[in-house]
């Protein structure tokens, strides 16, 4: 069995095997400062989720995500079961458990308190607290001790289940959650809180962003921005594994990769009715209104403050420019102060990569895609059409990134599927 490349390390152990007090201070202080770098709340979960298990040495972990009344299963890691090349298979996983009594993170939810426990299997039969066995028979894994923390809000409001399994012993073997485990575990749920609940607050900024655009392009839906920049984060991922990177700057990247491709089609806003929700083809000089979204979306983040929003714009601009330079708007430094569109287009690398990538996911959606101009088409043609615009419209890396996880590709498509 390949060991994950996110296995747990000891450096927070003094010589016994026990949790070093000042180490684990220190580590939990430069936790928080690396979690401020991480822009989407996928990123800010793994990495927690990540430093929780090596302050234990926890074999597995999960975090699930408040929404309503219910727990959605959002990111996992085991150790026994699979690879850091298979989390994101299972992170795209769909499945909710109910907040109630009857699940120990659920419990953990209800009540706002940690729930621990020494070994899953022997809870008391006749108490409403119970451990669905279900996941351990069809893997074949043991879940023994359980160690489940709310995330709580500046609010108050209960806004994730951070979940630790299987503590390890100096010696490799199973142990328990003993007071100091537990007190750190609780810290860091603690001060992680606050990452947690600025990534979400950023998704749903991006959301409603989304959900304004809508209100003009009835194509530019929630579930379609969360599955573009799934599809992106994950193809920037596989393309960033050769480059020597560190574990948290690819993260870092993987995070802005996805914030910057939920925007790509913020400019639509300024887009008249009449053409985006026109059911036919576009006139020739309504699709040159139509190109302007493109510039329009970049003029937002015309002067970036960040990081993030020099990538944003980057992505916003150039996701229509195609890798043989047929595509739109140009290259023009001064398209966003209002210069015309008359230019010669980018070409080929000269494209931004974030751009690039954004643009194999973004019309791999589409078209897959219910739109007012035309049906869904089939996955196989879908995956036809790519692989003929290998090299003319997509840039061929980027499209070899993306059919090498095309499994993650079609979990991703379940995981946000369209709104009724």
């Amino acid at each position: 069995m390949e060991k994950a490349a996110h296995q747990p390390r000891t450096v927070w152990y003094d010589e016994t095997g026990t949790l070093d007090t000042q180490s684990t201070l220190r580590k939990i202080m430069e936790i928080t400062r690396c979690l401020r770098e991480l822009k989407s709340l996928d990123a800010i979960l793994d990495k927690i989720l990540l430093e929780a298990r090596r302050l234990v040495r926890a074999d597995a972990g999960s975090f699930f995500l408040v929404e309503g009344d219910t727990l959605v299963f959002s990111n996992v890691h085991n150790d026994s079961l699979f690879s850091e090349k298979d989390v994101a298979r299972n992170v795209y996983r769909n499945a909710k458990i109910p907040i109630n009594e009857h699940s120990l993170a659920g419990y953990a939810a209800l009540r706002n308190s940690p729930v621990i426990v020494d070994d899953a299997y022997c809870l008391e039969a006749d108490q409403a607290l119970q451990f669905d066995r279900s996941f351990d028979q069809r893997a074949g894994y043991r879940t023994r001790a359980v160690a489940s923390f709310p995330i709580v809000s500046s609010r108050g409001r209960v806004l994730a289940v951070l979940q630790i399994i299987n503590p390890m012993a100096v010696t490799g073997q199973p142990t328990v959650f003993d007071e100091r485990a537990v007190a750190s575990l609780a810290l860091l749920s603690d001060q992680a809180a606050a990452a947690v609940e600025i990534g979400a607050v950023t998704e749903d900024y991006i959301l409603r962003m989304a959900s304004l655009a809508q209100l003009r392009d009835p194509n530019e839906t929630g579930s379609h921005v969360k599955r573009v920049g799934a599809y992106a984060a994950e193809i920037y991922h596989v393309l960033a594994m050769p480059l020597g990177l560190s574990d948290h700057e690819r993260k870092r990247r993987k995070s802005m990769m996805r914030v910057a491709a939920m925007l790509h089609d913020v400019g639509k806003v300024a887009i008249s009715d009449t053409i985006l929700k026109k059911p036919g083809c576009l006139t020739k000089d309504e699709f040159e209104i139509m190109k302007t979204h493109t510039v329009l979306g970049a003029r937002l983040f015309h002067n970036p403050t960040s990081e993030v929003d020099a990538w944003t714009r980057e992505v916003v601009l150039h996701h229509h420019q195609r890798y043989d330079g047929q595509g739109y708007p140009g290259c023009s430094s001064d398209l966003e102060a209002g210069g015309s569109l008359a230019r010669a287009p980018l070409t080929g690398e000269n494209i931004p990569l974030p751009a690039r990538i954004t643009a194999v996911a973004d019309v791999y959606d589409a078209l897959l895609s219910h739109r007012i101009y035309k049906p869904p088409i089939e996955e196989s043609s879908v995956v036809e059409m790519l692989r003929e615009q290998r090299g003319r419209h997509f840039d061929p890396g980027v499209l070899d990134a993306f059919f090498s996880i095309h499994d993650i590709i079609l979990t991703i498509r379940q995981r946000y599927p369209d709104e009724n």
